[in-house]
């Protein structure tokens, strides 16, 4: 063999070389181009529909009841740092991800905090640490959602590799970026793939399919520019409210309450309904869909819409009421200190929540705009 080669001039040698190279790296490319694909649609199955402009819109975190409970915590702590409420589902199905709701640092924030793994032994100040960072890293990625996911595990270093490379997230650049820095800490031992099929490209940098992974525990839309956005039409509140609460009126009289009922055509033929069967059922008359008639629950409704100040209701918002469980009741604000609701005794029917009042002991400040 080796004489075979002293035989081949050199310019040869070099010249199928560099073809060998080039159909390594066309091959490398188009595998990575294969996979992303593939990404791409499973994300699409998971009912994340991207539109341009905008913002993103209205969106519901399919979660365990464990990341479910953060929800008020979540809430709480967007308002104090002054991130937009509509992005409090996407931060509960990243601490899905993260740590399905579980331990003391729920939403893994300790290393953002301190520099080190295990410094935050309080979930309140791990929601709260949790919070600011993802609302940073949001705006340092110009509110390219998709990017902020993906830094919020890989590091900030990953907004300047896009910046650099075409200013918005790709999963080809995320593979890219964790076979570079792979590269760097891989003499140390202390990094390995978290998914088998990134071994084969060395992208084995944190978790570059991360994106997707946070996603497919998120049904909504996200836009463009990742923007908040009003919901349409103004949302629920105002004339919109109004028509819903001209739908659920029809209802009065006509019912009777029956825990878990009204998730079938046969229970609303018949006027079986609960208070959240009931509130799902009067939005839908109004071509808003709400969540599914067989899995809906207050827990479900309020994952939903924006979270509004109790001080700015307006009739058509969604109000909230601790009775036999956290946000145990919901109803539909009528205004007048006055709700909308489908209750034990009456039915569908309009009860006061003014302070004195069953309801109104027990109003929790919960008040969402769908």
């Amino acid at each position: 063999m080796h004489i075979v080669l002293q035989l081949i001039p050199k310019k040869y040698l070099i010249g199928g070389t560099l073809i060998l190279l080039g159909l390594s790296g066309l091959l490398i490319m188009s595998t990575i181009v294969a996979i992303t694909g593939e990404f791409e649609k499973d994300s699409q199955q998971s009912e994340v529909t991207e539109i341009e402009g905008g913002g993103i819109g209205v969106g519901t975190a399919n979660v365990s009841p464990e990341v479910m409970k953060y929800q008020p915590l979540l809430e709480k702590y967007a308002q104090k740092h002054g991130l937009d409420a509509s992005y409090v589902p996407i931060m509960m199905a990243l601490m899905m991800q993260e740590s399905g709701g579980r331990g003391n640092d729920p939403m893994q924030s300790s290393e953002s905090f301190c520099g080190s793994v295990g410094c935050i032994s309080s979930p309140e100040l791990s929601v709260d640490k949790g919070v600011l960072h993802f609302k940073s890293v949001l705006e340092k990625a110009h509110y390219d959602l998709k990017l902020c996911l993906q830094s919020y595990n890989f590091g900030g270093g990953f907004i300047n590799y896009v910046m650099k490379n075409g200013g918005k997230y790709t999963p080809e650049l995320a593979i890219s970026f964790s076979q570079l820095q792979y590269q760097k800490v891989k003499h140390t031992g202390n990094y390995h793939c978290v998914r088998p099929e990134m071994v084969p490209y060395s992208a084995c940098y944190g978790d570059a399919l991360y994106v997707n992974a946070v996603l497919k525990y998120y049904t909504g839309t996200i836009t463009a520019d990742g923007k908040p956005a009003a919901p349409a039409n103004g949302g629920s509140g105002g004339k919109s409210g109004v028509k819903v609460i001209d739908a659920g009126k029809t209802l009065i009289g006509k019912t009777r309450y029956v825990f878990g009922g009204g998730r079938s055509q046969s229970d609303i033929n018949a006027g079986r309904f609960d208070c959240s069967s009931f509130v799902r059922w009067a939005f839908e008359q109004v071509g808003m869909n709400v969540g599914p008639m067989s899995g809906v629950t207050t827990d479900t409704l309020k994952t939903q819409g924006q979270a509004i100040n109790p001080k700015d209701m307006k009739p058509g918002d969604v109000v909230f009421f601790d009775t036999y469980k956290i946000d145990g009741h919901v109803g539909i604000y009528v205004g007048n200190n006055q709700f909308l609701g489908c209750q034990g005794k009456t039915g569908v029917a309009i009860a006061s929540m003014a302070k004195g009042t069953y309801f109104g002991e027990r109003f929790n400040g919960r008040v969402k705009r769908f």
